[in-house]
C-alpha cells in the first residue's frame, strides 16, 4: 500500500499492510529548531516525512470563499500583534492575537465578543456571510493532488461548529460561559447564523473537494464545554454536517483533541467515522482501548499525547506496544502524536519509533 491507500483503508475500517504512522509536524517551527540535526539543510515537511518513513496527511488549500455586502473585516499587523477588526451596521469590534515565541504561533489576547452588544454585532457579521466556491483554490487543490500522483492522503477543513467557535475564537472560555448563561437567546441566534454559513460551506466542500476526508476542526474537550452543552449545542449541528458529507459519500472526520470519555454515548452514535487527535492521558483522557470499546465502528487517529513524546525512545516504543497489544484488532487505527509533535522530541527518536511501528505485527 502507498500512504493514500493505507490511510483510506484505516479510515474505512479495512485491513492494512501495516499501521499508518503520522508524526504531526504541520509547520516550519519544528524544522527550524532541528535544522542542525536533519540529514540535510532546508528540508521540507514532505522530505522530513520521507526521512521518517511516515504517512503524511496533507491539508489542501481552502476551496470556499466568503462574500459580504453589508459587513467587512480587515487585518493589521505590527510588533508581533495581529488585529482583526469586524465592521457591521450595528458597530464594530476587534480580535487581537499576539505572537508567542515558545510555541511559534499567534494566541488570542482579546476576543471580539465581551458583552451583549458584541453578540449582536458578530451575529450580523455572520448573517451577512455567503459561502461561494473558490475556483482558484479548487484548482490549486487539484494541482497538489495531481503533483503527488495520488500517493499521499489529503483532507479539507470545513471549520468548526458554532459553540466551539464561540468558546475558542469569539468570546474565550470564561466569557463564553457567562454569556451563554446570561443571554442564551442572543447566543443561540449567533450559533444559528454561524451554522447556516457552515452548512453551505460543507455542501460546497462535499461536492467539489478532491480530498480523501473532510474534517470539522472541533478541538472538543469536556475541559472547555460540558457534556450537556455538547448534546444541546454541538451534536445536532455536527450531525447536520454529517448528513451532507455522507450524502456525498465523503469520509467524515472530527478533530477532537481533548477529554472525550464523557461524550462516548453521543460519539458512538455519530455519523462521523473518524476521530482524529484521539489523545491519551495526561493531556487527554481517552486511550485507544476506551475508544475501541465505545466506538467500535470508528477509526481512531492518535493513541499518544505530547508528554509521551518527551520520553526516551525505548519508553515511547514500550508505551505504544502496550497500547496496541491491548486492542482486539488493529482495523481503524492510525498512530500519531495526537496533537502537534512537541519540538523537544528529536528527529532520531521519531524515525526510530516510525521504524518500530512499520514492523509492528498488525492484526486485521
Amino acid at each position: 500500500m502507498n500512504t493514500k491507500e493505507r490511510w483510506i483503508a484505516a479510515m474505512t475500517m479495512k485491513p492494512v499492510d501495516r499501521l499508518p504512522f503520522w508524526p504531526k509536524i504541520t509547520g516550519t517551527h519544528y524544522l527550524n529548531i532541528h535544522k542542525n540535526r536533519l540529514p540535510k539543510q532546508g528540508m521540507s515537511i514532505e522530505e522530513l516525512n520521507d526521512y521518517f518513513g511516515s504517512d503524511e496527511l496533507l491539508r489542501l488549500p481552502e476551496i470556499v470563499k466568503t462574500n459580504r455586502t453589508k459587513t467587512a473585516s480587515y487585518v493589521t499587523e505590527s510588533d508581533g500583534s495581529r488585529v482583526t477588526t469586524y465592521e457591521t451596521p450595528l458597530g464594530k469590534t476587534r480580535q487581537v492575537h499576539r505572537y508567542d515565541a515558545g510555541s511559534a504561533s499567534m494566541h488570542p489576547v482579546e476576543f471580539p465578543i465581551s458583552n451583549r452588544s458584541d453578540l449582536h454585532i458578530m451575529t450580523r457579521f455572520f448573517e451577512d456571510a455567503e459561502a461561494l466556491l473558490d475556483e482558484d483554490g479548487l484548482q490549486r487543490a487539484a494541482e497538489i493532488v495531481e503533483a503527488r500522483n495520488g500517493s499521499i492522503s489529503t483532507m479539507n477543513w470545513v471549520g468548526k461548529s458554532a459553540l466551539m467557535q464561540f468558546v475558542e475564537n469569539l468570546a474565550g472560555v470564561e466569557q463564553a460561559h457567562y454569556l451563554l448563561a446570561d443571554h442564551e437567546t442572543d447566543v443561540v441566534d449567533l450559533f444559528e447564523a454561524i451554522h447556516r454559513y457552515q452548512l453551505k460551506k460543507t455542501e460546497l466542500i462535499a461536492k467539489h473537494s478532491p480530498a480523501d476526508a473532510i474534517y470539522l476542526i472541533e478541538n472538543t474537550s469536556t475541559t472547555l464545554i460540558s457534556p450537556g452543552q455538547f448534546r444541546t449545542y454541538c451534536y445536532r449541528h455536527l450531525e447536520e454536517y454529517g448528513k451532507i458529507l455522507t450524502g456525498y459519500g465523503r469520509i467524515y472526520a472530527l478533530h477532537m483533541c481533548g477529554h472525550l470519555k464523557a461524550l462516548f454515548p453521543e460519539l458512538s452514535q455519530s455519523s462521523a467515522t473518524v476521530f482524529e487527535a484521539f489523545t491519551s492521558p495526561p493531556v487527554g483522557n481517552t486511550r485507544l482501548i476506551d475508544g475501541r470499546g465505545s466506538c467500535p465502528g470508528a477509526c481512531l487517529v492518535g493513541g499518544t499525547n505530547a508528554v509521551t513524546w518527551t520520553m526516551p525512545t525505548e519508553d515511547i516504543i514500550a508505551y505504544l506496544n502496550e497500547e496496541l497489544d491491548a486492542l482486539p484488532h488493529h482495523r481503524g487505527i492510525v498512530v500519531t502524536s495526537a496533537g502537534v509533535m512537541p519540538p523537544m522530541c528529536n528527529p532520531e527518536t521519531i524515525r526510530a519509533v516510525a521504524e518500530w511501528v512499520r514492523q509492528y505485527p498488525v492484526r486485521n
